[in-house]
């Protein structure tokens, strides 16, 4: 069953910066960051992981990073969906910069995520191909442009404000994320309280002195953004 996700949530993979147990270990540091703050986390997971991260981190929702979209038999080296989420998936990252693919493609990989019951978040580039994408219907969209990922340098807040706006007039159920280059958990506060429900980082993290410290400090601010946001409310 797809699960139901809370937000604001937070969002992190390792993509290739580490591997073998390092993966597991900082899964379960996101897990247990998000016990204790009280988040949802999504963590992006190296198909050679899957299976080990869900069996070990009860509280994460994890993504495999890809799809085919072809189905039981022949396909040697696709990855097969019913495989991924017989693995473990509960859900898939679709149209990646580092995993570019056309509209049709997309369109094809969200259907049959929804025919397996599996979450789709789908990347975007620019504000015109996020609303080429929201009107798809993916669950997540992360729009970042291409340019910014893995660079150390966050989304214009103009940018960030527009994208969400277009996204939600087509289609308000879409959960819009931010993550393009996020460095510091402030960045993760000021773009959920700019009306993001979610962000998040890999980069920022793997690639910073202390990634254990930064990760705790990321999931913190995602709590108290919510805490401040339903203070707000009137909550």
């Amino acid at each position: 069953m797809k699960p139901t996700i809370r937000t604001p949530f937070f969002e992190t993979s390792v993509k290739s910066y580490i591997y073998g147990d390092d993966v597991l270990r900082f899964a379960q540091a996101v897990d247990a960051a998000a016990v204790k703050y009280d988040v949802d986390a999504l963590f992006i997971a190296p198909y050679t992981d899957i299976r080990r991260i869900r069996e070990h981190c009860p509280h994460l929702i994890v993504l495999a990073p890809y799809m085919d979209t072809l189905r039981p038999g022949r396909g040697m080296a696709d990855v097969l969906p019913e495989a991924v989420k017989a693995a473990g998936a509960q859900g898939v990252v679709i149209n990646h910069s580092e995993r570019p693919m056309t509209l049709s493609a997309i369109r094809e990989t969200i259907e049959r995520a929804r025919e397996l019951d599996m979450l789709s978040f789908c990347c975007a580039d620019t504000v015109a191909e996020a609303k080429a994408i929201a009107h798809l219907g993916p669950d997540i969209l992360n729009p970042e442009p291409s340019e910014l990922i893995g660079s150390g340098q966050a989304s214009d807040m103009s940018y960030v404000k527009e994208v969400i706006a277009a996204v939600k007039e087509i289609d308000p159920n879409i959960l819009v994320e931010q993550a393009a280059g996020i460095t510091t958990a402030q960045q993760i506060y000021d773009f959920i309280m700019a009306g993001s429900q979610a962000a998040g980082s890999a980069s920022g993290i793997l690639k910073s002195p202390d990634p254990f410290k930064l990760l705790d400090e990321m999931v913190a601010a995602v709590r108290r953004a919510k805490d401040d946001l339903e203070k707000q409310a009137g909550k």
